[in-house]
């Protein structure tokens, strides 16, 4: 879940929306996104329904996943990655698996000369060039983006908000289905039709 995962930030529509996740039986691992706090300095609510849900990692069969916040609290744009981030980064890395295939995912777009882009993003990547990363996974800009920072790549989806239009101008809704095995990371697009 790469942030957004309400509007308002509220305790009521995040804990709906944890209450809806956990409805499907498995886990779900969400980064926290702009409009996930109340105010620019209030993220209490995502604290209480997401607990030790902002910049953590695990493993999967075989596959590291490092979640990232990227927010600049309720900031929409010529955002930063704040320093907390950097620091868990710096304190986690030397654990962290190196040769593992490895999965970032951020709500704030990574990829070069995506809007919205953190003004500091490759100073995250830079962090992450001696690890096997594979991927990043990213939200915020509603459109598909794809770059490649070898051997990653670095993708937007095409945006399922339903009260929000696309910035790229396309009309599809819907998210990605990604399967992690030996040969690298498959994405498959899955359309969801609003209503």
């Amino acid at each position: 879940m790469l942030g957004d995962l309400v509007e308002h930030g509220t305790e009521s529509e995040l804990g709906g929306m944890r209450d809806a996740l956990r409805s499907f039986g498995m886990p779900f691992h969400p980064v926290i996104g702009n409009h996930d706090y109340l105010s620019d300095t209030d993220r209490s609510a995502w604290n209480k329904m997401f607990p030790r849900r902002l910049n953590y990692a695990f493993m999967h069969r075989g596959w590291q996943f490092i979640a990232l916040d990227s927010t600049q609290g309720t900031r929409w744009k010529e955002t930063r990655i704040q320093p907390a981030t950097f620091q868990w980064l710096d304190n986690e890395l030397p654990r962290l698996d190196r040769a593992a295939p490895t999965v970032a995912f951020t709500h704030f777009p990574l990829g070069d000369g995506v809007r919205y882009r953190p003004l500091n993003a490759d100073d995250l990547l830079a962090r992450l060039v001696d690890f096997n990363l594979v991927a990043v996974l990213s939200g915020h800009w509603h459109g598909f983006t794809e770059r490649r920072r070898d051997p990653a790549v670095l993708t937007t989806n095409c945006c399922c908000a339903v009260s929000r239009g696309n910035h790229d101008g396309s009309s599809a809704k819907g998210y990605f289905l990604c399967t992690a095995t030996a040969d690298g990371l498959q994405r498959q697009s899955v359309e969801v039709k609003p209503g």
